[in-house]
């Protein structure tokens, strides 16, 4: 099974019970994590309402680290990456990351679970909310079951896509 099926499976249901008609995507890339990666942000809102989000991220990684590149890695589309060096999703790859995290950093908290506490808890709000969230240093502490220290990054990275 590919990997968008099987992340769309485990990704949590949300009900909707408005006009699909109000229903905006749009997705975003930015910066909620340093300058080392980049971070793509989709929202799903009807009005002033996030009615779904998702998180993911880019970083390059050796390419002996046994990631699994972003599609086309392997051909044209890698042809430009510096020698021995892989574009990686950090939820495709979240094991290694995750794994790499806990030796780094001490994390308990795998990455993608991360990334699912912080959509879950947008998931549902008005903008306006999420917006205050992501200025707040201490956004981590309202998000349940994030450890992120960057989690008001990652809010506002689904801010701007939700605006």
């Amino acid at each position: 099974m590919g990997y968008a099926a099987k992340n769309a499976q485990t990704t949590q249901a949300v009900e909707f019970n408005g006009s699909s008609e109000d229903l905006k995507l749009n997705v975003v890339y930015g910066a909620a994590h340093g300058t080392k990666c980049f971070t793509s942000g989709a929202v799903a809102t009807a009005g002033d309402t996030i009615v779904l989000s998702y998180i993911d991220e880019f970083q390059f990684a050796g390419s002996d680290a046994g990631v699994v590149g972003v599609p086309n890695s392997d051909s044209d589309f890698g042809a430009g990456y510096a020698e021995g060096k892989v574009l990686m999703s950090k939820r495709v790859n979240a094991d290694y990351y995750s794994k790499m995290m806990a030796e780094k950093a001490g994390s308990t908290v795998s990455l993608d679970a991360n990334y699912d506490a912080i959509q879950n808890h947008v998931n549902g709000m008005s903008i306006a909310d999420a917006e205050a969230l992501s200025k707040d240093e201490k956004a981590v502490d309202a998000v349940s079951g994030a450890t992120l220290v960057d989690t008001a990054g990652y809010v506002g990275v689904l801010v701007d896509a939700a605006k």
